[in-house]
């Protein structure tokens, strides 16, 4: 968690940009005022989304992993925050490379939804109703899994008020 948090706060730093405003008499720029202004939640989100669709599975050694001592003072500080966990993420699989700082990762893939899984308390997919003209969660190209589905079509009858 600690790459993954350093990676979206790298991300909101690199695309903050320069904001000015002149104050003066008729347009005159006699004072410049200048501060960062941060991404929008939406840019920031969509490239996070982006580099979570491109997560990497890493795997951390045992022997290498050093808690940091939380101190109080300003030596704590002056390391780059890249260098304050002694850590080193490797790739699960060896033929990819080391994830870079603004890379996500991951140590354990998650639970696939689509099948009963008691142990995790997943219901499965299978005999639920699902909307086909949904895009959405509730879709049946989503919940279905690709396995296919069955349609039935009701006609109701209802009194008019």
């Amino acid at each position: 968690n600690l790459h993954n948090n350093e990676a979206g706060r790298m991300h909101v730093q690199t695309e903050m940009r320069q904001e000015c405003k002149c104050h003066g008499m008729s347009g005159s720029c006699t004072v410049k005022t200048c501060w960062m202004r941060l991404p929008s939640f939406r840019s920031v989100g969509d490239a996070l989304k982006d580099r979570f669709d491109g997560a990497s599975r890493v795997m951390m050694p045992n022997t290498e992993v050093e808690v940091p001592v939380q101190r109080n003072d300003a030596a704590a500080h002056r390391v780059p925050r890249r260098d304050r966990y002694k850590f080193q993420l490797r790739p699960h699989n060896p033929d990819h490379k080391t994830p870079g700082v603004k890379d996500l990762v991951y140590l354990e893939p998650s639970p696939g939804f689509c099948e009963k899984n008691p142990r995790l308390g997943i219901p499965g997919t299978h005999g639920r109703a699902c909307n086909d003209t949904s895009i959405g969660v509730d879709g049946c190209d989503l919940m279905c899994c690709g396995r296919g589905y069955r349609t039935e079509t009701m006609f109701v009858v209802e009194r008019c008020n």
